[in-house]
């Protein structure tokens, strides 16, 4: 499907449910591998991300079964995993690849994890520093790209403090504390998801938290686990946005995961005016769940920066290009990290939203999207030629901000929501109102 017409929309109204959360299911799979004994994951991600994690699992030497939204994966315990015969393939899953260095680093043998063209122009050198500081040996073209070449070693433990906030080089250097010589420790400056820490707890890892300092002890036994995904809230983002950028729409989100760490997004929709409300909550296997009730509502706009920025990296896109929809406009600053994603998202975002009617000033760090007082007399974006740019954030937050539009949109690339949200469109569909 190369092309696809947005049509707009009068509203959305009724209930949905979104994917598993994709950061989690990577956790899970690959924790679940490095156990002892059969763990079963529901509700694991759809997401194409997420099943290059389970193939590589696999060439890994990992039992790995999987019906529909359900996986079965045989733990083989932290000394089974086993030489790939063939380079593992991350696809675009920047999490794949950075989430597997850190076990691979810990391996008596030799692999080379690779990923397509985008993946490959995406900086490695972040998580290669530390696993080098470990013990590692790593080879990467240029440096810091991949295609990676990771030579396993017996690891030390560090104590490393991340220069930038990242929970994927985080995580990277927790996973690698499973195999080192005694206790491995992150320091981050401004605090990230922490779905590793407590996937860690759950498989009986000795994980602890002290401030700003994350403790992994080496060696441990993990166990196999019974678990289940709540829904990714960075899926969610877009049904939140669509509601209340239509009059009249009125949704109910259900199972969605609000763990603090990610649920900065539902404060500062708040902030703006979002009358979010957040129903049934309750703690499954460490992270807090609960539905989603949402209205549409004028919202006043608001500015994103510094620990912001961290706190909602993956729902950026769709916020920005909310933009026009609310009173003010949005600025997002301090996002430099935008740029070396699936795409340039900055670029991506000012392009789209411009052929929109949009009014956008970009910046090296960020945007800034004008909002209905500076729109003039009709305040509507315009139906355009939509380009994804291969990101699956950007093909979904423009077709979003386009049912909105006065006439329809052409989106280009339309199957590049796969990569974290296959059903994008159908569950758009079931709830759309035209």
């Amino acid at each position: 499907m190369a092309r696809k017409r947005i049509i707009p929309a009068r509203c959305v109204s009724g209930g949905l449910s979104v994917p598993g959360d994709k950061s989690i299911s990577h956790r899970l799979a690959i924790l679940a591998a490095l156990a002892e004994g059969p763990s079963e994951i529901a509700h694991y991600s759809s997401a194409d991300d997420c099943a290059r994690t389970l193939e590589c699992l696999r060439r890994l030497g990992v039992p790995v079964e999987q019906q529909e939204d359900t996986v079965r994966i045989t733990g083989v315990g932290l000394e089974g995993l086993s030489r790939s015969r063939r380079k593992l393939d991350a696809g675009n899953s920047g999490t794949t690849m950075r989430l597997l260095a850190g076990v691979l680093a810990g391996q008596r043998f030799q692999t080379t994890i690779t990923g397509d063209d985008s993946l490959r122009r995406r900086p490695m050198r972040r998580v290669i520093a530390p696993l080098e500081q470990m013990g590692a040996r790593i080879r990467a073209r240029n440096a810091q790209f991949a295609p990676l070449e990771i030579s396993g070693a017996l690891l030390s433990p560090i104590e490393y403090t991340l220069p930038e906030p990242s929970a994927q080089v985080k995580s990277a250097v927790l996973l690698a504390g499973l195999f080192a010589q005694g206790d491995t420790t992150v320091i981050e400056p401004v605090r990230t998801r922490d779905h590793t820490e407590i996937a860690l707890a759950e498989f009986g890892a000795g994980v602890s938290r002290n401030g700003k300092s994350i403790r992994v002890a080496g060696h441990p036994r993990l166990t196999s686990r019974q678990i289940s995904v709540p829904g990714d809230i960075s899926s969610a983002i877009f049904f939140l946005a669509a509601a209340l950028a239509l009059p009249g729409s009125e949704l109910l989100i259900a199972g969605v995961g609000l763990n603090p760490t990610r649920a900065a997004v539902l404060d500062f929709l708040a902030q703006m005016g979002a009358p979010v409300r957040i129903l049934n909550v309750e703690m499954r296997h460490g992270e807090l769940v609960g539905d989603l009730s949402i209205r549409h509502a004028p919202l006043e706009g608001g500015t994103i920066s510094s620990a912001g920025v961290a706190q909602m990296i993956d729902e950026l896109p769709m916020l920005a290009a909310l933009g026009p929809y609310t009173e003010r406009g949005i600025e997002i600053r301090d996002a430099g990290e935008l740029r070396v994603k699936e795409s340039d998202r900055i670029a991506a975002l000012a392009e789209n939203l411009r052929r929109m009617g949009a009014q956008v000033e970009e910046f090296p760090d960020g945007l800034r999207v004008a909002g209905r007082a500076a729109a003039g007399a009709s305040g509507r974006l315009r139906g355009a030629e939509i380009h994804a740019h291969g990101d699956h954030r950007i093909a979904m937050a423009c077709t979003i901000a386009a049912l909105g539009a006065e006439c329809d949109s052409i989106l280009h690339d339309p199957a590049s929501v796969a990569v974290s949200f296959p059903e994008f469109f159908s569950t758009l569909e079931s709830v759309v109102q035209r």
